[in-house]
């Protein structure tokens, strides 16, 4: 790779590396490996223990000068500009950037001819005591240096950069070496899952684990994918939900627990959609979804303030102010409000298709009323809540698992939260009858004999449990990494996961 010539000088913008000029680079580098092994050198060393990163040098820079501190740090080559038998380095560590002064009397003959093989991108260890340039760059004056690993392969161009969205996904440590910012994103992911976790555990809430792979994929209306455990000879789900195991331990008398962890679901791939996402799934006995959507304020809120500071954040060029109480407006009011169609009296399903049709919604045969303004929410209603509100009312047939409202049984006590038109949770009253929720996996049994691949699974274990007596419970699932997108002003989901699901190449 060519070196910078002096810190600072301007120089245009050069063409990605080309698979020969890299193939060329790494033989140049191979080369410079075997004289380091001639040298007596190790290419791949050790243990090498560290004092300091470079974002604790600059905080302490004038202590750490003023008493001559000797300080030890690790990182990655970013630039080398050679001056005979003087050079500045850069070098990068998880903290942030620190220039480097290696001279060759202070290293010695042999030291320094180690440092002549070094490539950018190369791992180093170095000891050595901090001072400022008389053009007052923070650097550190290189008493000792060991080679930690030699970087075989070029990295991308310092002045073009890894640009390539597909390549940034899919060899995402690069993207991370050479896009320091992408590291922001990941850590205030990390961040906002502990923000979620401090919420939860000091409202008395207990972290539990439940199976991965599920004998029945229920919980959720989605495709699982199917795998099969050869020692008990049969057919297993990757979950995709932990929602019905997680129920049971209300049964058993656990009275509030969450799951924060990764589900499967074999759908479509696309900027909010990826096969394998995380979600966390709140359980709480003796409440119900009005205290769901109060806690949803909380979580969300408490993040806000935790990471970024302040509650009105900026999504893709819209503020967004997360300040509760956010509005609730049922399906059937937003329907109405953002086409002017009422469907409160409607029962009969040919009555709501000719309503639906009026609005250009297509529908299928078999929907029912509930599907129908289900149909027409998606499509007429759902790009437009843009501001955080809670949507509550959804219709029975949509809601397998939700508790019917006591004066319109048709509809139940669920809610969804949406944000710049997205659904960001889902929660509701969950349904403890056993009998009205053996009734309706049969209906949803009907719905997957008839070609319906998304409904849910007759649990009959399940269906077990809730006759020893599920409490009143109210219930919850946040997508982490929709909550995470919308906190880093992320467009797509695959920009807030290290590694997400791509074609291979070959």
């Amino acid at each position: 790779m060519a070196e910078e010539k002096t810190k600072g000088q301007p120089q245009a913008e050069k063409a990605p590396l080309t698979e020969q000029e890299i193939e060329e680079q790494t033989q140049v580098r191979l080369g410079k490996l075997e004289k380091l092994k001639e040298a007596g050198c190790r290419p791949f060393g050790h243990r090498f223990p560290t004092t300091h990163h470079a974002e604790e040098i600059a905080a302490a820079a004038d202590e750490l000068i003023q008493e001559g501190t000797e300080v030890t740090l690790a990182g990655r080559l970013m630039a080398i500009r050679g001056h005979g038998k003087t050079c500045f380095m850069d070098m990068r560590d998880s903290s942030g950037r620190i220039q480097l002064y290696v001279r060759k009397d202070v290293l010695g003959d042999e030291a320094y001819s180690i440092v002549k093989l070094l490539d950018i991108g190369d791992i180093v260890g170095v000891q050595g005591t901090v001072f400022r340039t008389h053009m007052g760059e923070l650097s550190v004056k290189v008493a000792k240096l060991e080679l930690l690993s030699k970087s075989l392969r070029p990295l991308p161009e310092k002045w073009h950069g890894l640009k390539d969205i597909e390549l940034r996904y899919r060899r995402r440590y690069l993207d991370l070496i050479v896009n320091p910012q992408v590291r922001d994103t990941f850590v205030k992911r990390s961040q906002i899952i502990k923000s979620l976790r401090e919420v939860l555990d000091e409202r008395g809430f207990l972290e539990v684990e439940t199976p991965i792979l599920n004998t029945i994929a229920g919980g959720a209306a989605a495709r699982p994918f199917i795998s099969y455990h050869n020692a008990l000879d049969m057919q297993v789900y990757m979950r995709i939900a932990p929602e019905l195991y997680l129920k049971r331990l209300i049964v058993g008398g656990l009275e509030k627990v969450y799951e924060l962890g990764r589900v499967f679901r074999n759908e479509g791939i696309d900027n909010r959609h990826n096969p394998e996402f995380t979600s966390v799934e709140i359980y709480q006995a003796y409440a119900d979804y009005r205290d769901m959507m109060e806690l949803t304020e909380e979580l969300v809120v408490h993040a806000a303030e935790k990471v970024l500071g302040t509650t009105k954040i900026t999504y893709e060029g819209t503020e967004l102010d997360l300040t509760p109480p956010w509005p609730r407006l049922s399906m059937i009011e937003a329907v109405q409000k953002y086409t002017g169609v009422d469907f409160t009296d409607v029962t009969d399903p040919a009555e709501a298709r000719k309503m639906a049709e009026g609005l250009g919604v297509e529908t299928e045969p078999d929907f029912g009323v509930g599907k129908i303004i289900n149909a027409c929410f998606e499509a007429h209603v759902e790009d437009k809540l843009i501001q955080p509100i809670f949507i509550t009312g959804h219709p029975k047939e949509i809601s397998p698992l939700a508790k019917s409202n006591p004066e319109r049984p048709e509809l139940t006590d669920r809610f969804e939260a949406y944000v710049y038109g997205r659904e960001l949770c889902n929660g509701f009253t969950e349904l403890n009858d056993p009998i009205d929720q053996r009734e309706r996996f049969m209906k949803q049994a009907e719905a997957r004999a008839k070609g319906d691949e998304e409904a849910n699974l007759p649990d009959e274990d399940f269906l077990n449990a809730l006759e020893y007596g599920l409490p009143p419970t109210g219930g919850l699932g946040i997508g982490i990494d929709r909550l995470v997108m919308f906190f880093t002003d992320s467009a797509s989901i695959r920009d807030v996961l290290f590694f997400p699901t791509m074609k291979p190449l070959e």
